[in-house]
């Protein structure tokens, strides 16, 4: 795999990292890159502009298995079109065409989704810079730190809702109430909502910067349902259960410390079961701003309940609904916000204006050993319903780097290594996980 994934990072020729803005799917004009100049020419109403990401990636030790692996090329281009007619009515377009070169297993989302329309919506008001606003179509999602609900624009194909979001302003808040369905993405077809399982997620994200000095409060509910799930019996019915959670971040006085929490509870059923989950993530950093790299020290715990019983009709593994989950638990991800408990201490520095490194060392655990371990995408990986072998998934070094080469250009490159624990030793052929990545993103 070495051998292969060297020779595909030769191939980032062509220029980053360029996520698609959370607040808007289409990024604002900038007359420093090509297609401010291409807009220049365009009727102050019409604005078009591009993304470019290419990213090299591979992992060994699959499914923690001797002699899997892969490596693979991800090219993914998005073109914007921005239409203003009136301060009070948009429309935005976002076409993006997601492929992978050389994957050993069948191109399909989410490493391709050939040419398809990922964001199409209409915006009667403006819910970014104005009292209120209503958006409805195909958009985008990025709530929090996006531990729930998210675009994940790490992935290939990424992540959109069809959706009707209304925004409205009041002095110290912004309040949101959405109602959706996610999309479902088929490569070589046009991507169309989850409505065959009727998968809806509804939900209020309430952003309160002002009501305390140096916080911000976001308390939300989100309300999903979904038919044509099975009860730990095996009978067919209908999922229904609501999230009620707060997120608290900001600084601790005057001091260089701040912090970052979130909780959440869930309560409701899937036909007879009862569903009562919970999660929570808790960090706290440090700046060091007179040393000369100025790093910023973090320490953090994330916990996620966990099944533990799986007959007994009362389902305590938490849903971590559509997050943007990549390097929440983990560079390498084959860890997610389920049945977890997951320590890890890390520090940004950064040795120039342009350059960050990041290293990051993870301790992890199953919160309940009966349960599964799941990955970052909240698939199952691995289980022992018995128990035996023990809840220490074990601990993972990830290491990261970004380097802003332009304006318009920047570069990652990263490594993750995850070193098998008791739990995975005894469920599995036991063999490490290797995961590193080399990308370049450029705006146009």
């Amino acid at each position: 795999m070495t051998v292969r994934f060297f020779a595909a990072a030769a191939l980032l020729t062509a220029p980053l990292f360029s996520q698609t803005p959370p607040a808007k799917a289409v990024p604002a004009v900038n007359y420093q890159i090509p297609s401010g100049e291409f807009n220049k020419g365009l009727p102050k109403w019409l604005k078009f502009s591009g993304v470019y990401q290419g990213r090299v990636e591979g992992f060994a030790g699959g499914a923690f298995k001797n002699n899997n692996s892969d490596a693979y090329y991800l090219n993914r281009y998005r073109l914007n079109m921005n239409v203003n007619p009136t301060p009070w009515l948009r429309f935005s377009f976002q076409m993006q065409d997601a492929r992978v070169f050389g994957k050993n297993t069948v191109a399909a989302p989410p490493f391709q989704d050939t040419v398809d329309l990922r964001i199409a919506y209409a915006e009667v008001g403006d819910s970014e810079n104005k009292k209120w606003g209503i958006r409805a179509g195909r958009q985008e999602f990025a709530f929090g730190d996006m531990r729930l609900v998210g675009h994940l624009n790490w992935m290939n194909t990424a992540r959109s809702f069809d959706a009707v979001r209304a925004t409205h302003r009041v002095k110290s808040a912004r309040i949101d109430a959405f109602a959706s369905t996610v999309v479902a993405q088929v490569d070589g077809q046009f991507n169309r909502g989850i409505r065959q399982k009727a998968d809806n997620l509804h939900g209020i994200w309430v952003n309160a910067p002002k009501l305390v000095k140096n916080m911000v409060i976001e308390p939300y509910v989100f309300w999903r349902t979904t038919r044509g799930l099975r009860t730990e019996g095996g009978v067919l019915g209908k999922r229904d259960f609501k999230n009620y959670g707060i997120r608290f971040v900001g600084k601790i006085g005057k001091s260089a410390f701040d912090y970052n929490t979130e909780m959440n509870r869930q309560w409701g059923s899937l036909a007879t079961d009862n569903i009562s989950a919970w999660a929570g993530h808790w960090m706290l950093g440090y700046t060091t701003p007179k040393i000369k790299w100025a790093p910023k020290w973090m320490a953090e715990y994330n916990y996620a309940s966990g099944d533990k019983t799986p007959t007994d009709g009362k389902r305590g593994t938490f849903d971590q609904l559509y997050p943007t989950g990549h390097d929440k638990l983990g560079f390498a991800d084959q860890v997610g916000w389920k049945n977890a408990h997951n320590l890890q201490v890390a520090a940004t520095m950064k040795p120039t204006s342009k350059l960050t490194f990041t290293p990051r060392y993870h301790w992890l655990w199953l919160a309940s050993a009966k349960d599964a371990l799941y990955a970052a995408n909240g698939t199952a990986v691995v289980r022992d319903v018995t128990g035996a072998a023990g809840s220490y998934i074990g601990t993972e070094i990830d290491l990261t780097a970004t380097y802003a080469a332009t304006k318009q250009m920047s570069i990652a490159f990263g490594y993750a290594h995850l070193f098998p624990g008791t739990f995975l030793k005894k469920t599995t052929q036991g063999n490490g996980y290797d995961f590193p990545f080399a990308m370049v993103g450029y705006n146009f």
